[in-house]
């Protein structure tokens, strides 16, 4: 079997419009050595004219969940370095170029770079990318959706834009497939065992569509507090950290004190002098980025909604005995 430099890696569940978009400039890239496998659940019907390239493969999987897909994508590939990306994301024409460079400098075995919001996305998607931008909302890991100041290293990345070593990536026995979402986070736990090195770059760009304000975005979001709420418990080397907990501690504390104002209105008036105080720091975050005033008002609306249903879903994961990946 002739050897690729780079296998782009796509779970999904089937042809999409996104892919219509994401793979003629996939095919753009500014790179020779690459392949693009597709792993939908079925064999397509027809195959569309935008995928009918060499470099393309589709691999039909059956019903099941994306961590299933990247490791047969992986078994299938023939990479030395593995790059997964989501149906919803296209990366910049220097993805690979860039993900080689620093593969040759050493610095790391797996390497991870922002997924930004695409200039065309709609005001409501555009206001979901600005609450994981914010400090507030993004809890410090911005990085992860706008490019940072410099490179570093990290100890968990999401797979919407991660290049692994095939090495390092078998070495570390792959996606764990019990889990979904969260697979990425136990991924990137197994592969810092086995001693190999994840580094951010913010040069590594690819662009993401957002989810839709507000129950597609509040979804997404549960699904993610559920997962690291049982992950916090059970992983607690990556999972195990304040940021995670505050959308709970925000919960709690609100129901709280409205529920001690039955016994004392002063509890009532300290709720709403912190909740006055809580709005006016969420919203000087908030429009110290956003560009259009009704761009920031959906996005303090989203981050406050987001804190209340992370922050239950956190608890829900923690309170688990066990984690059940629900396939969309």
């Amino acid at each position: 079997m002739k050897f690729l430099k780079f296998s782009v890696i796509i779970p999904v569940k089937e042809l999409n419009d996104f892919l219509k978009e994401s793979i003629p400039i996939m095919l753009d890239i500014d790179h020779k050595s690459f392949e693009i496998i597709i792993l939908p659940n079925e064999k397509p019907k027809k195959i569309p004219a935008y995928i009918k390239d060499k470099k393309i493969r589709i691999i039909p999987t059956g019903k099941v969940s994306p961590a299933i897909k990247r490791d047969i994508g992986a078994e299938k590939s023939r990479g030395k370095y593995l790059a997964f990306i989501d149906d919803d994301a296209y990366p910049r024409k220097d993805w690979l170029k860039k993900a080689e460079e620093l593969f040759n400098s050493g610095k790391a075995d797996a390497v991870g770079g922002p997924a930004v919001t695409p200039k065309d996305d709609s005001i409501s998607q555009k206001a979901s990318g600005l609450f994981f931008e914010t400090i507030i909302g993004g809890g410090g890991m911005s990085y992860r959706y706008k490019p940072a100041k410099k490179e570093f290293y990290v100890d968990d990345y999401p797979s919407v834009n991660l290049i692994v070593s095939r090495k390092a990536f078998f070495d570390a026995g792959g996606f764990d497939n019990n889990f979904w979402p969260g697979e990425d986070t136990k991924f990137c736990l197994d592969i810092r065992k086995k001693g190999y090195k994840i580094l951010y770059s913010p040069e590594l760009v690819v662009w993401h569509h957002r989810r839709k304000l507000f129950l597609p975005h509040l979804k997404q979001v549960a699904n993610y507090g559920k997962h690291r709420g049982y992950f916090a418990k059970r992983f607690p080397k990556t999972s195990f950290r304040p940021v995670y907990f505050a959308p709970s501690l925000f919960l709690v504390g609100n129901f709280s004190l409205l529920a001690l104002g039955i016994l004392d209105i002063f509890f009532i008036k300290l709720w709403g002098l912190l909740l006055i105080s809580y709005f006016l720091i969420l919203s000087a975050d908030v429009f110290s980025r956003a560009r259009r005033m009704d761009i920031g008002v959906l996005a303090v609306a989203a981050i406050f909604f987001t804190h209340i249903v992370y922050g239950a879903a956190f608890i829900q994961g923690g309170l688990s005995r066990r984690f059940r990946s629900v396939l969309r």
